[in-house]
């Protein structure tokens, strides 16, 4: 039997919506499993999805946890495993945000990529996101997840925040999912419950106000900001939001619910900033807050990031363009940029805020092609997962047996074209061999083999 702490549940007795028996009832039960499908990949997954997630049209809940790791679908990135309340920032930022225009956006502690996932899958292909992570070993996971995600307008960074705080005025929209005290996942993780404490929760509010600092000149007038934590804790929820208003001029938004959501409309003490509280015995959810901000002024929407009068990142010429007319559909449509021996796709928003801001470390730009050799194209395993790569390429198309059988390179032989082969699971990338005729050549990176 799970026990909250005593200090925990008087430090938040007097939050709106709270009901001590009902919270603590509510979790002595099982967490809900639920996915948010990708609009790119959409297909018919193997599990049902009769439940949907109310505030997220991509949102279902599943009867019971499977193993995702054998899941191929999953591998192949055709959905996200994800909390159901972290899928209500869709809900807040399309009833505010014109996802029609060419936007912005930046995600500023973004790993493992769930959030990432979301915002990437509003903007429209002109617009960009930028997703950072100040972990190293997350950024890579951030990626990764990105890259599965499988669309070329997104750069990866792995920066604290504070390498923004010189940047004025760029994005139209920036997510905070900010390092909490974690109250919220007491139910998920029981480990959780053992490190909380009230000099935690003031520890991560100090921490939650340094990020924000950092980043929050970036934002441009007219633009959305949206703050969330994984806590219960109102310093670390409504008393950022009242913060957020004092200290930068931020205008509150309400954001319309239904009553039959059972999330809690907030209001926070001193200048009444609206949030939205997520508890398990009102919403099949885990802990959730967020609240959403506009920074005064008219968002223009015709500016971009001005180019850098020294481009890193260079438009590749026509010529050698061509050589990636049968890896690339509608290649017309994109930027092909080159770092060092690789070739990377993208669009112009992306490609334009990077050369601007050469001096962050970028960790991923767009969908990696691959490189050449001999005017041969060596394809990257982003491109497997890309949404972007053409239906001409010579494809392997595997049943579940082969599909697990070559995510654990254990795959033997199977029949296929000299070359290169896309596997293929239901029309999904999963990675690359090269046929040799007799014997063929697994190209998956041990970093994505299944171990177990």
């Amino acid at each position: 039997m799970l026990k909250l702490p005593t200090e925990f549940i008087n430090s938040i007795c007097n939050c709106p919506g709270f009901e001590e028996a009902a919270f603590t009832e509510a979790h002595q039960t099982s967490s809900p499993t639920s996915i948010r499908i990708n609009p790119f990949k959409s297909t018919t997954l193997n599990f049902n999805l009769n439940t949907p997630v109310p505030w997220n049209k991509n949102g279902f809940y599943l009867e019971e946890r499977p193993n995702f790791t054998y899941d191929i679908l999953f591998q192949a990135g055709c959905y996200y495993v994800q909390e159901a309340g972290s899928m209500f920032i869709e809900h807040a930022l399309k009833s505010c945000v014109d996802f029609n225009q060419t936007l912005l956006a930046f995600d500023v502690c973004a790993s493992p990529g769930g959030k990432s996932t979301l915002l990437n899958s509003l903007l429209n292909s002109e617009s960009a996101l930028v997703a950072n992570e100040i972990i190293k070993q997350r950024s890579e996971v951030l990626a990764q997840n990105l890259s599965k995600w499988g669309t070329c307008n997104v750069v990866v960074t792995n920066n604290d925040p504070s390498s923004y705080s010189d940047i004025n005025d760029v994005f139209d929209i920036i997510l905070v999912d900010a390092p909490c005290s974690g109250s919220g996942l007491f139910r998920k993780q029981h480990d959780a419950v053992d490190e909380w404490s009230l000099d935690n929760v003031n520890l991560c509010s100090q921490r939650q106000k340094r990020i924000l600092s950092d980043i929050i000149r970036t934002l441009k007038q007219g633009g959305t900001l949206v703050y969330s934590t994984c806590s219960y804790s109102p310093s670390e929820n409504e008393d950022i939001a009242d913060w957020l208003i004092s200290e930068f001029g931020l205008m509150t938004i309400q954001i319309p619910t239904e009553k039959n959501w059972g999330v809690i409309e907030t209001t926070s003490e001193k200048q009444k900033a609206f949030g939205y509280r997520f508890y398990p015995d009102k919403t099949k959810s885990e802990g959730f807050f967020c609240s959403v901000f506009k920074k005064p002024g008219a968002l223009d929407s015709h500016h971009q990031v001005r180019k850098a009068k020294y481009e890193a990142f260079s438009i590749i010429k026509p010529k050698e363009k061509e050589l990636f007319t049968d890896w690339i559909k509608n290649l017309d449509d994109h930027v092909i940029t080159k770092f060092k021996d690789d070739y990377l796709l993208t669009n112009q928003t992306t490609l334009d805020f990077i050369n601007k801001f050469s001096n962050l470390y970028y960790k991923k730009v767009g969908t990696t092609i691959g490189s050449l050799i001999k005017n041969e194209v060596i394809p990257h395993h982003d491109l497997a997962w890309s949404i972007h790569k053409s239906e001409n390429i010579q494809t392997i198309e595997c049943n579940q047996e082969q599909a697990i059988q070559f995510l654990k390179k254990e795959l033997q032989f199977i029949d296929g074209n000299k070359g290169w082969n896309l596997m293929s699971h239901k029309n999904f990338g999963i990675g690359w061999i090269k046929h040799l005729g007799s014997r063929f050549n697994n190209y998956l990176p041990n970093e994505f083999r299944i171990l177990k």
